[in-house]
């Protein structure tokens, strides 16, 4: 199972609706600090509603902390930027990665980017944009990963839709 990792996040409802796609697909979620809220926020709480007891996360005090993580756990370090080395869509993923996003403001440090195993990027046709959502970007890496990892092979179907497809009728 992957794990997704906020380093340095800024903006609650962010991190709130990357806490609620962590519990609608069962990925841990990591937070690094310093984190630029309270994890008392309202905002942050809002956001995930009340999938929060769904969500398995964990917050590590400072990058130093979390590169204690990659110590005991298995898996690859793979860095989300506007500078990745391939399209995350070309990119091979493994079901033991660790994808790593950086802040709303500042992305991922060089320095965290060379500790990676593999930087990837998110293309975008409008080249003045300079990048997406970081809630977006997360769920757009994570489901990219579960798709090629077959994790969604034995999901249930969404509740009520008993039919194979609603275009049949």
């Amino acid at each position: 199972m992957p794990n997704l990792v906020l380093v340095n996040p800024q903006i609650p409802p962010n991190t709130g609706n990357i806490a609620r796609t962590c519990a609608a697909t069962q990925t841990p979620l990591h937070l690094v600090g310093p984190l630029g809220f309270e994890l008392s926020d309202r905002y942050l709480k809002r956001a995930g509603l009340d999938y929060w007891p769904y969500v398995t996360w964990h917050y590590h005090e400072t990058l130093e902390q979390f590169r204690g993580t990659r110590q005991s756990e298995s898996g690859r370090w793979i860095g989300f930027s506007t500078r990745g080395r391939c399209s995350y869509t070309e990119f091979e993923f493994r079901s033991n990665d660790w994808l790593l996003f950086g802040s709303e403001t500042e992305g991922l440090s060089s320095e965290t980017l060379e500790d990676c195993d593999e930087t990837v990027f998110i293309p975008m046709l409008e080249p003045r944009v300079r990048s997406l959502n970081l809630s977006v970007s997360a769920a757009l890496g994570l489901f990219e990963c579960l798709r090629q990892t077959n994790r969604f092979r034995d999901a249930p179907s969404p509740k009520g839709n008993t039919s194979p497809s609603v275009l049949e009728s």
